[in-house]
């Protein structure tokens, strides 16, 4: 699959971003205390096949998208494609096969790393909703868009329930 298309100059889809992050902390406030000394790391999140970087600071609760071409400053990177993000996000693919296979492959302090992903798994994340819980009036609109995306795309825009994992 080719890079993605990046539709938003950089500002507006750091600050969505943000926003999104803040919400999705608020929602689950147990991430933090999971992640612990590890949620003052500095996130580097290269997925490759989108044109943008992004840098993650949970304890600040703050996502900054850069260009491709930046190298902020990180204390732990995780790289892979768009896919594999989200399959571990959601639950549709194990974490450490993922990491294991070298679909997803980490740099830097892999504590914080492992920290993360452990805290984002308890935290069982779902992404449609957490973008639906931004604008609930739009909530409706936003999970039948995700369906729609999702079957075009083969991507995992959802958790992953027990009985879609058996299927």
């Amino acid at each position: 699959m080719p890079a993605l298309p990046l539709p938003l100059p950089l500002s507006p889809l750091a600050a969505v971003l943000s926003m999104l992050m803040r919400s999705t902390l608020r929602r689950h406030p147990a991430i933090l205390g999971r992640m612990g000394a590890a949620a003052g790391a500095r996130f580097l999140i290269d997925v490759t096949n989108v044109p943008v970087l992004l840098l993650i600071e949970p304890a600040l609760r703050r996502a900054r998208v850069l260009p491709r071409s930046a190298r902020p400053a990180h204390d732990a990177a995780i790289r892979g494609r768009l896919s594999a993000f989200l399959s571990m996000l959601h639950g549709a693919e194990d974490g450490d096969a993922l990491f294991f296979s070298g679909e997803l492959t980490i740099g830097g302090d892999t504590a914080a790393v492992l920290a993360l992903r452990n805290a984002l798994d308890d935290a069982e994340i779902d992404l449609t909703e957490e973008i639906a819980g931004l604008a609930p009036a739009a909530g409706p609109m936003a999970r039948r868009l995700s369906g729609l995306l999702e079957r075009r795309t083969g991507l995992s825009l959802h958790r992953v329930t027990e009985t879609e994992v058996r299927e």
